[in-house]
C-alpha cells in the first residue's frame, strides 16, 4: 500500500497549476488537483484572455472612423455590451472545457472543491469533508484583486472580476489605479463609448515601465478623451438612490459614474489557506516565500505562479510549474530565468517592452547609449488620426550589448515577443543595425536607428 494518496496534489487549476499537473502526470506521478472556481484561472477565467476580447472590441469603434480615409463609408453603427459579454462567456467555457479535458487525458484526478492545507502532507477537500494525504504539495492559488478597506464605501465599488460580467453597460466609470489592468480597462470602456476617468495616486501612469513610454501612453489617452488625473485618490464613494454613485477625491472634487473599478493592485491568494497548519513561511504581502526552486522552508511544500509575487505573469507561472514538475519528478533539475522577460500593455495605443528601462540601465551601467524613434504610423496619414509611434533602445556602451528596447504602437506586443528572443540571446546594436529593414513597416525604424539621442555617463567622442 502506498504511503500517499497522491504523488503529488495541487491547490489551484490556474495556468500554472495545470501546468505542473500534466507534466508530472507525464512522469507517472499519481497526480490530483483541487479548484474551487473555474479551471484556467485567472488568465483564463477573468483575466488575459476575457480583457484581451474585450480590447478587441473597443478598438472597432476607431477603426470605423478611421476607414473614411482609405474610401470607405461605414453606415450606422451601435454596440450592444450583452452581445459582446455572451459571446466572450461562450469562448471562456469553451477554453474551460479544454483544460479540463487536457487534465483527465494526462491522467490528474480533479476535485471542485476548494482545497486546504491541513498538515505538510494532508490536504482538506471542503466539498466532501474529506482529508487526502500527498507526498508533495504544490500551492498554484494565485492572486486576487485588492481593495483598500480604508475608504468609505469602497464596498460599493467594482475589480476587474466584475467588470467583465456586468449587466449594464456604464455611460460613466471611474476607474482608481494606473498599473497596466486600470489603463487597460480605461482603454476598454472609452473604446466602447463610456465617459470614462482615470485616478491614480502616482505623478505618472504606469509606474515600472520605461518613463518616456508612459508620458506616451498618459498622452494617448488623453487624445482618446480618457480624463487621466494624477495625484489623486478616492477618499469616500456614495451610492445614490438611482444606483450610480459620486466619487469622493482627497483635493475635494468629486466624479459621478455609473461604476467606479478600483484596480489598484492585487495580492497572493494565501488566506484561509491551511499554509500555517504546515509552517509555511509567508512573506509581508502574504505571498509564499520561495527558493529558486520553488520550494518553501518545508520540503514537502512548493509553490508557483502570482501566489509567490515574484513576477507576476501567466507565461511566467507556466515556466515555474513546468520546471517544478521537471525537477521534482523528472530528474532533470531546471530554475526558470526571471530576467528580460517581455511583456506587453494592451492600452491604446499597445505598449510592448523587453529588458531594461532607461531608470534601471542608468542605475546599473556606467554608459548607456539611447536611441528613440517618435513618428506618425503610415496608416495615419490617411486616416488623420493623430496618434504616434514610440521606439527605444537601450545600449551598454562598453559592450554594445541592447539592454532594453520599447516600443508603443499598433502590435507591440507582437513585437516584443520577437524581441525577446534577441535579448535573451545577447544581441548587440551592430546585430540590430547587420539586419534588413522589412519595408513599409513600423518595426523598420528597430534597425534603422542609427545615431543615440542621448549618452548617459560618458562624454560624446567624435
Amino acid at each position: 500500500m502506498a504511503e500517499y494518496d497522491y504523488d503529488l496534489f495541487v491547490i489551484g487549476a490556474g495556468s500554472g497549476g495545470v501546468r505542473a499537473a500534466r507534466i508530472a502526470a507525464g512522469y507517472g506521478a499519481r497526480v490530483a488537483i483541487a479548484e474551487e472556481y473555474r479551471y484556467g484561472g485567472t488568465c483564463v477565467i477573468r483575466g488575459c484572455v476575457p480583457k484581451k476580447l474585450l480590447v478587441y472590441a473597443s478598438q472597432f469603434s476607431e477603426n470605423f472612423e478611421d476607414a473614411k480615409g482609405f474610401g470607405w463609408h461605414v453606415g450606422e453603427t451601435s454596440f450592444d455590451w450583452k452581445a459582446l459579454i455572451s459571446n466572450k462567456d461562450q469562448e471562456i467555457a469553451r477554453l474551460e472545457g479544454i483544460y479540463r479535458r487536457n487534465l483527465e487525458r494526462s491522467g490528474v484526478e480533479l476535485h471542485d472543491t476548494r482545497a486546504e492545507i491541513a498538515g505538510p502532507h494532508e490536504v482538506y477537500l471542503k466539498a466532501i469533508d474529506r482529508t487526502v494525504t500527498a507526498r508533495i504539495i504544490l500551492v498554484a492559488t494565485g492572486g486576487r484583486p485588492f481593495l483598500d478597506n480604508s475608504v468609505e464605501g469602497v464596498e460599493h465599488t467594482i475589480t476587474s472580476n466584475e467588470a467583465l460580467h456586468l449587466s449594464e453597460f456604464p455611460k460613466r466609470i471611474a476607474i482608481s489605479g494606473g498599473g497596466y489592468i486600470a489603463v487597460e480597462f480605461a482603454g476598454i470602456f472609452a473604446g466602447l463609448g463610456a465617459e470614462t476617468t482615470l485616478v491614480y495616486r502616482g505623478e505618472e501612469i504606469l509606474r515600472g515601465f520605461d518613463d518616456d513610454l508612459c508620458a506616451a501612453v498618459h498622452n494617448e489617452l488623453e487624445k482618446k478623451g480618457i480624463r487621466v488625473l494624477t495625484g489623486e485618490v478616492f477618499t469616500k464613494i456614495e451610492r445614490k438612490d438611482d444606483g450610480s454613485f459620486t466619487g469622493h477625491l482627497r483635493q475635494g472634487a468629486a466624479i459621478e459614474a455609473d461604476q467606479i473599478m478600483f484596480a489598484i493592485g492585487r495580492r497572493p491568494n494565501t488566506d484561509g489557506l491551511g499554509l500555517d497548519k504546515a509552517s509555511v513561511e509567508l512573506g509581508s504581502k502574504g505571498e509564499i516565500k520561495v527558493d529558486e526552486n520553488s520550494r518553501t522552508n518545508m520540503p514537502s511544500v512548493y509553490a508557483i505562479g502570482d501566489v509567490t509575487d515574484r513576477v507576476n505573469l501567466t507565461p511566467v507561472a507556466i515556466r515555474e510549474g513546468h520546471a517544478f514538475a521537471d525537477t521534482v519528478f523528472g530528474k532533470n533539475a531546471r530554475t526558470v530565468d526571471h530576467s528580460m522577460i517581455p511583456t506587453a500593455v494592451f492600452s491604446h495605443p499597445e505598449l510592448g517592452t523587453v529588458g531594461l528601462t532607461e531608470r534601471e540601465a542608468c542605475e546599473t551601467y556606467p554608459n548607456v547609449d539611447v536611441y528613440r524613434s517618435i513618428f506618425r504610423p503610415m496608416k495615419h496619414t490617411l486616416s488623420g488620426r493623430d496618434e504616434k509611434v514610440v521606439m527605444k533602445i537601450l545600449v551598454d556602451a562598453d559592450t554594445d550589448r541592447v539592454l532594453g528596447v520599447h516600443v508603443l504602437g499598433s502590435d507591440a506586443g507582437e513585437l516584443s515577443q520577437v524581441l525577446g528572443i534577441a535579448l535573451k540571446m545577447g544581441a548587440t546594436k551592430a546585430d540590430f543595425d547587420a539586419t534588413v529593414a522589412v519595408h513599409p513597416t513600423a518595426a523598420e525604424e528597430l534597425v534603422t536607428m542609427r545615431e543615440p539621442a542621448e549618452r548617459h555617463g560618458r562624454a560624446v567622442v567624435e
